[in-house]
């Protein structure tokens, strides 16, 4: 079943007639309704993100009439499309719109960053081996930042683009560590590492930023610094750069930049944080390290 579980999706769909005069929140409940009548009979029932522009096109491209519930039966069971059906499992639809969004989104940009990597490594019979060295690279990578990070929830964004005009890619994860463990964050973090891979293997540019979590203290503030003492401890924001494919540390100046460059772009820019330099990350393993691209 494709759902249209966004409100500015259903208002585009609305206009072709297909949910009966409904409003959102009405073909919601009725949509839930059919849901678990399906659920209880044992039906194994896959969802996908019925998006207006996307399904329009799909439509115009295999000459369906989006009107028709055809047209919806062949989009949602399509296997070529981007974002993979998610399965459900008895959720109140309350509860598993934004879910269903933030993966649907995830499966978006990962789709995106697969065709870059690709790509970038090539479809030789060295690819698979290139691709393999790449991921394992940017999977410690993301184990470094998250150490680094300490306790707490942090935020990890990323952009990054071809060095020739390529498409520019982004992607952002929540990042948990609870008790020095790293808790898994799901779809979002396989698309950041597909991003960052994607970066590398194709020697892109761009930025990574690491938003500390607000509510933890400054590291080594024991009670009663001055330090500890000062007041709520503004977060920080630590950033690397990506050039020629290669990662490296940023000055607190340049992540201070990069935060004024990301508000220029329509991006709000974060009150009370406290720009830090970068620490060291994992080298890529090889011909000059430091992460550059694969030859």
């Amino acid at each position: 079943m494709a759902l249209a579980v966004d409100p500015v999706d259903f208002a585009g769909l609305a206009r072709y007639g297909i949910f009966g005069g409904l409003g959102h929140q009405a073909y919601l409940r009725r949509a839930e309704e059919q849901l678990t009548a399906l659920h209880r009979q044992g039906l194994e029932i896959h969802l996908r993100v019925l998006e207006a522009g996307d399904f329009e096109d799909y439509c115009e491209a295999l000459g369906l009439d989006p009107r028709m519930s055809a047209a919806r039966v062949a989009y949602a069971g399509d296997p070529e499309l981007a974002g993979e059906p998610f399965v459900y499992a008895g959720e109140r639809l309350a509860e598993l719109a934004p879910v269903l969004l933030d993966d649907h989104r995830a499966r978006l940009r990962m789709s995106v960053a697969c065709v870059a990597l690709l790509d970038a490594v090539g479809a030789d019979p060295d690819g698979q081996f290139r691709m393999a060295a790449v991921m394992r690279y940017v999977t410690s990578v993301y184990l470094a930042l998250a150490e680094g990070a300490g306790a707490g929830r942090h935020l990890l964004t990323l952009r990054c683009h071809g060095p020739e005009d390529g498409e520019e890619l982004t992607s952002a994860v929540d990042v948990c560590v609870e008790d020095g463990r790293l808790r898994p964050a799901g779809r979002d973090t396989e698309a950041f590492c597909v991003t960052l891979a994607a970066g590398v293997a194709s020697g892109g540019e761009g930025a990574l930023l690491l938003h500390g979590d607000p509510a933890g203290a400054p590291p080594g503030a024991p009670p009663g610094s001055p330090t500890a003492d000062a007041g709520p401890p503004r977060p920080p924001v630590r950033g690397w750069a990506l050039t020629d494919g290669r990662l490296r540390p940023m000055t607190a100046h340049e992540v201070f930049d990069e935060l004024a460059d990301d508000a220029a772009r329509g991006l709000p820019f974060p009150s009370g944080v406290e720009p830090r330099p970068g620490f060291p990350l994992p080298g890529f393993p090889g011909p000059g390290g430091g992460g550059g691209p694969l030859g």
